[in-house]
């Protein structure tokens, strides 16, 4: 995770009188994963943050899977999917398993009179087109193209959109979201090897305390059922908070590419990983500088992993007829590699301009009702040509 942050003010140690300029007390919260074990924050709130005034009925949000089990690649157009105006109700999953989910958004408005708070997992929020602010509790996060948000479970926040044309592309982790270890020194740093460093890293900033009585309705997500949850104050009425557990951006842009004098394998692409599943960044790069390199993919078999690949921008040159927002998906058991012709036509190519995110699961992914809806029925036979 992150290195300790601070915003706004706090008291010298932990767990001890914090007091208003009116000597009543902040109202302190901890904030944890793993229970006590892992990373936290410590948040001083104007109003205890457990006052509950009404709740709504839930309504269940639960994927509808259409295929439990296959065996053949798929692909998915997915600016197919229709935009609406709320940014929940835009939240389509495609593509789900025990430890994750994806979803493809485009969302025209973000959220004007409610919050949100996702309690069942983490979530990596991919901005491929729109701009705006990722409002929270702990400040603000202003995100633009290309943009990785990562929103540690349970934070209560609230999208705002610049305009209307907005694509998101959305992880949902059942675990922590982290760094690869092996970027890591073993202190917790960002190491010279690492494709970003802390600089990198955009914390929240511009901490605004909204000490303001009322009816503020939290949807909040358990178990894949959606709870309208109304408090009595605002949610943000944090005047600072400390520790190692809050959200961040990372933008693709700013992940430099490791490249070799022959083909690097998906792992030199790692940008985060989680419990049965990584993520990875394809940015542009230089080709392998070999004199007999082969810039195009080898053929490789998925034994143990199911491969998706979620396209943003530029020239894939190991795929044909490939479209801003497509997904593909290599599933593990069978064999892929490049399309007929592009390993002959990689060669002497000097650099790629591709950007893209993978998704690697080590559970399969089962494809949902939405999914069959946006896709591309004959993408497994555009190997035999």
């Amino acid at each position: 995770m992150p290195q300790y942050h601070r915003l706004g003010e706090i008291p010298h140690k932990r767990h001890t009188q914090f007091r208003k300029p009116d000597g009543t007390l902040y109202s302190e919260q901890l904030f944890s994963t793993e229970g006590f074990s892992d990373d936290y924050s410590l948040l001083y709130h104007c109003h205890p943050p457990t006052r509950i005034i009404r709740t709504e009925p839930q309504v269940s949000v639960a994927p509808e899977v259409a295929e439990e089990a296959m065996l053949r690649h798929r692909c998915f157009e997915g600016f197919h999917i229709l935009p609406a105006k709320d940014y929940l109700v835009s939240r389509i999953p495609v593509l789900v398993n025990a430890d994750c989910r994806i979803s493809l958004a485009a969302p025209q408005e973000g959220m004007s009179d409610y919050f949100y708070k996702n309690a069942d997992a983490d979530e990596l929020v991919f901005v491929h087109e729109g701009s705006g602010t990722l409002e929270t509790q702990y400040g603000d996060i202003d995100f633009a193209y290309g943009d990785y948000l990562v929103i540690p479970r349970g934070t209560i926040h609230r999208m705002r959109f610049d305009g209307t044309g907005n694509r998101l592309f959305i992880v949902e982790s059942k675990s922590p979201i982290r760094f690869p270890k092996r970027y890591l020194s073993r202190h917790g740093q960002l190491l010279e090897h690492s494709p970003y460093c802390e600089r990198d890293i955009r914390p929240p900033s511009r901490l605004q305390t909204h000490d303001e009585p009322g009816d503020f309705l939290i949807r909040t997500k358990k178990q894949d059922m959606l709870y309208g949850i109304h408090y009595a104050h605002h949610p943000f009425d944090v005047v600072g908070w400390d520790g190692c557990c809050y959200p961040f951006a990372l933008s693709i842009h700013d992940f430099e590419p490791i490249t070799g004098r022959v083909h690097q394998p998906p792992p030199v692409h790692q940008t985060f990983e989680a419990r049965n599943f990584v993520v990875c960044s394809f940015v542009p790069r230089l080709y392998d500088y070999h004199p007999q390199a082969i810039p195009a993919p080898y053929n490789h078999s998925n034994i143990d992993s199911d491969e998706l690949l979620y396209y943003v921008d530029g020239d894939f040159m190991s795929r044909k007829n490939v479209t801003r927002g497509m997904i593909t998906l290599h599933p593990a058991g069978i064999p892929h590699g490049p399309h007929p012709g592009a390993v002959e036509k990689s060669i002497g190519k000097r650099e790629t301009g591709e950007l893209a995110v993978m998704v690697d699961t080590f559970h399969p992914l089962k494809v949902t009702r939405q999914a069959l809806v946006i896709e591309k029925t004959d993408y497994s036979m555009s190997w035999a040509e």
